[in-house]
């Protein structure tokens, strides 16, 4: 018996009459401040005391909350098991449910044989017994066997209250008028047969009521009225009829009411827990296999058939009811068939609507723990002093990633957790406009958050928005910054809010305001694209979505970011994947594309094959979570050759286009797979290679991915999984595009495999910086730069120019820099490169004999604020053009007087060094 129930509402009003009575007032729950409605309770678990072994019952009465289960000895919060302050404690004890702390009542059950265990608990009505049932046959020196009345104010058990239950007794309700209502693996009661429920008096008589089951009760359920009593366990028969998991009986007389033939609940499932409100009673399944049930349903008592069912995979354990949410315990791992999150990792607890079996924004978390490995047990609601609070208890180790042991709870307020940083980018290919993007920061008990987003340091929101989403469904948020002048390079920063709490600044990301439009990103856009990753990001595991329909991904396992040279003109850069764990993944479910074309360069000399891009229903962190239903693919075969599958593997109804030719020369290749009315088409390097008239594929929402996912099955299956090279500018669409769009794709592109269009990267040759305060110091082994105008620094940094490929341009130039780790590295300020006219060596510069500067300004780093973080500046191409085949320097100077300071190439990571990306297109 989970509910907040009769007795509930006696203590309130209890407290009430009482505080009247002593010309007080109420003090009334403290309202969540910042949890989004309607789930009233936070996901920060609060201290608890723990026990060393499973909890398996919950039960409160006036502030107290009673705890059984099959454990030796209790502990503080924060204490390993038989550490200090350790009590004993034998299958029971009792808390002070605002506190978590042990209250003085003690008891120990046990038995002469066998491994005693307290598997129920209940309160009466009236509040002052305590009804606990299990496996024992003493409590505290009195004998009685599987069933004992404890008098709540003395913590004594009633020796008088032993009806002999000959074996388990697993569940208990009691009614309004004190009738206690038991479940279990029993067959008789003090000799009388009663097979797996039973009814007594408060004085422990055994009544007349019989509803006999064949198989053993795991839960019992009166309903609010009295009238009524839902039963729940593994049983298949009620009174000898069909009644599989669930069934309504008479109160008075145990006849059966109403009936849930097997299929109701599949045959390889059973109800573990039920919990009522008055107008429904809810139901926990736990089954076996992915046709059966694992979820929640909700019955309406008012003709006792289904309001709503969910169908999460998970063995559901425990559940409660609170302002009309229904909060649960178990290991769901899969709720796609929902609509919800995939088979990842096991989430453990979940709050739902009454009304609305969709999930709500609360995902506190246990481990798995010991035992059967279920992790949370029992939930029941308790109250003190005004104050609710859903207390926690089964077999896990951990709450929220800290240990703690089988017992915990959560309040209604305050609402202490921040959202998470939000990760962000920032990019700009379009005149007069720069494109911020982020994604949706996780919070467990807020679903709508306020971002705020910060430009060039100010300490004002340059925008202000707020999205709802879920700990498990993060999607891309974005906005576009129009009031930006061309060639101007912008920082931006973003918070996320709760209402109550605010994280912290995200990590800087900075973009120059472009001049011209990029033509390959011009046309993936204007031919519809939905999903467009361009593979930018620096660091973190957000990948953007520039497609402006928000589709972001997420990068697993840390790929090689910022590849050079990319597959297209421009700065863009590319993403490298090992072929062993790294790939990506869209964060949003996807209906079922019917008409599409998926498109992406690749370059690779891979020998082992691997998935280039396809949709499959799940994600995660790992082979364990690949794809159970995947297609709409394109794969490497080991040999090079490409493949475009749809269809399913298990059925047999997959349909494959294979390529002749090979693709793993190393060079960079264009692929792009349709598939609409006119069935499917293949094209490499903007030609038509293969075509079939296959128009269906799997009936399956889903994600898309690159870089892995199941092969297995299809024609010239690879060695691998995974794939292994540099992939770029990846597309979905929602139509078929025509033959003539992926050749002017391809044309655009070119690729710098094909000799049109490169990118280099150059990393400094020497760098160094001089300082006004110590003339005659030379800086030049330093690990950092440093740059300000007065008491002045100044930074110089030589690079060795290639001259640009016969038939070729510079077309863009971009300084990357990254300020260091100290506190105040960043800066506000403006600092200007400038190319240097004068004579300079690492080793021997100083302020004293430094080199003379040119006046021209090649570019501009404005505000570079954030620590810790990456920076670029966009040179004028004009400026550099006549110093390409040439050692060229150029210094970073200010008027300002703050300090920015810098990584030089002497530092140790190679991704923080001082580096130029010279982009070069055909002239």
């Amino acid at each position: 018996m989970r509910r907040p129930g009769r007795a509930r509402r006696t203590l309130i009003s209890v407290l009430a009459l009482t505080a009247g009575l002593l010309g007080g007032t109420v003090v009334t729950a403290p309202p969540s401040a910042a949890v989004t409605a309607p789930v009233a309770f936070t996901a920060e678990d609060l201290d608890t005391w723990q026990t060393n072994g499973i909890v398996w019952a919950l039960a409160e009465s006036g502030g107290t909350v009673f705890a059984g289960g099959t454990f030796s000895t209790i502990r503080p919060p924060g204490v390993a098991s038989g550490g200090t302050g350790t009590q004993s404690a034998v299958n029971f004890a009792a808390f002070n449910a605002a506190t978590g702390a042990p209250t003085s009542c003690s008891l120990s059950f046990t038995r002469t044989s066998g491994t005693a265990t307290v598997r129920a608990l209940a309160v009466s009505p009236d509040g002052e017994t305590l009804y606990a049932g299990g496996y024992f046959t003493a409590v505290s020196g009195v004998a009685v066997n599987g069933l004992a009345a404890i008098d709540i104010d003395t913590c004594a058990a009633r020796s008088a209250f032993n009806p002999a239950f000959n074996s388990t007794v697993r569940a208990l309700d009691v009614a309004p008028d004190g009738t206690v209502y038991a479940g279990g693996d029993f067959t008789t009661v003090r000799g009388t047969a009663r097979a797996r429920f039973a009814a007594l008096t408060p004085a422990g008589a055994l009544t007349s009521w019989t509803a006999d089951a064949d198989l053993s009760g795991r839960a019992v359920e009166v309903t609010e009225d009295g009238e009524h009593v839902m039963l729940a366990g593994d049983f298949t028969t009620v009174a000898g009829t069909d009644s599989h998991s669930l069934a309504v009986v008479d109160s008075s007389t145990g006849a059966l009411e109403h009936a849930y033939p097997t299929g109701f609940i599949p045959a390889s499932a059973v109800i573990k827990d039920l919990v009522t409100d008055g107008t429904g009673m809810y139901a926990a399944g736990e089954g076996m296999g992915g046709a059966s049930f694992d979820g929640r349903i909700a019955i309406n008592t008012s003709d006792w058939e289904q309001r709503w069912r969910d169908t999460c995979q998970g063995a559901n354990q425990a559940l409660a009811v609170y302002q009309e949410v229904l909060y649960s315990g178990h290991h769901s791992h899969d709720c796609s068939s929902m609509g919800e999150f995939p088979n990842v990792e096991r989430k453990h607890l979940l709050a739902q609507s009454v009304d609305d079996p969709a999930l709500l924004a609360w995902a506190p978390d246990t481990n798995e723990g010991t035992g059967e490995q279920l992790g949370p047990r029992a939930l029941t609601l308790a109250n003190s002093g005004g104050s609710e609070f859903l207390w926690l208890a089964g077999e896990f180790t951990t709450v929220n990633g800290s240990a703690q042991q089988s017992l915990s709870r959560f309040g209604t307020g305050p609402d202490t957790g921040a959202p998470s940083t939000p990760a962000a980018w920032a990019s700009s290919d379009t005149p007069g406009s720069v494109s911020v993007r982020w994604q949706a920061s996780q919070d467990l008990d807020d679903g709508d958050i306020t971002y705020s987003i910060y430009r060039n340091g100010s300490s004002t929101p340059i925008h202000t928005t707020t999205a709802y989403s879920l700990p498990w469904e993060r999607p891309q948020l974005s906005w576009t910054d129009t009031s930006v002048t061309a060639g101007t390079t912008y920082s931006y920063r973003i918070t996320a809010s709760d209402g109550t709490n605010t994280s912290a600044l995200s990590t800087a990301r900075t973009a120059t305001a472009a001049s011209s439009s990029d033509a390959y990103a011009s046309a993936v856009r204007d031919d519809g694209a939905s999903l467009y990753w361009r593979y930018d990001e620096s660091s973190g595991t957000f990948a953007s979505d520039s497609s402006g329909a928000d589709d972001g991904g997420a990068y697993v396992s840390t790929p090689s970011y910022r590849q050079t040279p990319a597959a297209v003109p421009g700065s863009s850069t590319a993403l490298g994947l090992n072929g062993t764990s790294e790939y990506v993944y869209s964060e949003n479910r996807h209906a079922r594309p019917d008409t599409y074309t998926v498109e992406t360069w690749f370059r690779t000399t891979t020998t082992t094959g691997g998935r280039l891009v396809g949709f499959g229903d799940n994600f995660g962190s790992g082979q364990g979570y690949f794809s159970r239903n995947s297609d709409r693919l394109v794969y490497m075969t080991d040999a090079g050759l490409l493949g475009f599958g749809t269809g399913s593997v298990r059925a047999g109804t997959q349909a494959t286009l294979l390529t002749e030719a090979a693709y793993n020369d190393g060079a960079w290749h264009h692929v792009a797979a349709t598939q609409g009315a006119d069935g499917m088409a293949l094209y490499v390097d903007g030609a038509l290679v293969g075509s079939n008239t296959v128009t269906t594929a799997l009936n399956t929402t889903g994600f898309w991915r690159v870089g892995a996912d199941t092969l297995t099955g299809w024609p010239s299956n690879p060695t691998s999984a995974f794939f292994s090279g540099t992939v770029d500018e990846t597309a979905v669409y929602p139509s078929a595009l025509s033959a003539a769009q992926v050749a002017e794709h391809h044309t655009l592109g070119t690729g710098s495999g094909g000799g049109e269009e490169s990118s280099v990267t150059v990393a400094a040759a020497e760098d160094s910086y001089v300082n006004g305060s110590a003339t005659t110091t030379n800086y030049g082994t330093s690990t950092s730069l440093a740059v300000r105008g007065s008491a002045a620094y100044l930074s110089y940094l030589r690079f060795e120019l290639p001259a640009a490929p016969s038939g070729t341009e510079l077309t863009g130039a971009t300084l990357r820099l990254r300020t260091t780790s100290l506190a105040s590295a960043g800066s506000a300020d403006s600092y200007d490169v400038v190319p240097v006219t004068g004579d300079w060596t690492e080793t021997g510069v100083t302020y004293a004999n430094r080199p003379a500067l040119s006046s021209t300004v090649l570019g501009t780093l404005a505000a570079p604020n954030a620590v810790s973080t990456d920076y670029e500046v966009a040179l004028s191409t004009s400026g550099l053009s006549s110093l390409l085949g040439s050692t060229s320097s150029v210094a970073l100077t200010s008027t300002g007087t703050d300090a920015l300071w810098l990584w030089s190439s002497e530092v140790g990571t190679e991704d923080y060094r001082p580096e130029l990306v010279l982009t070069f297109s055909p002239s």
